[in-house]
């Protein structure tokens, strides 16, 4: 499901105008990543959370090389499925 998808389906679900729809997800998405940046953690009960992990350098290999790479630290979005959505998923 694309952002344009989800923006239909929660219009057609809500009686709100497609405008006011995409204002409201937008909303959201900023929301979401303006926490993560500030390292907090999102919790949606029943859905999942998200939250930042740091991964260290590390010694890479360029593939086409094969010389050695050194790969930065960086920070990772991480989203941890909550036990609804699982049960969810997997009910049958």
């Amino acid at each position: 499901m694309t952002k344009a998808e989800l923006v239909d389906e929660v219009s057609r679900v809500s009686d709100l105008t497609r405008k006011h729809t995409e204002v409201i997800v937008d909303a959201v998405f900023t929301s979401i990543v303006d926490a993560l940046q500030q390292g907090d953690k999102i919790e949606l009960r029943g859905f999942g959370s998200f939250r930042v992990r740091r991964r260290d350098s590390r010694k890479g290999r360029n593939p086409k090389t094969g010389a050695g790479v050194l790969v930065p630290a960086k920070k990772v979005p991480h989203f941890k499925p909550g036990k609804e959505l699982r049960e969810l998923i997997n009910r049958r």
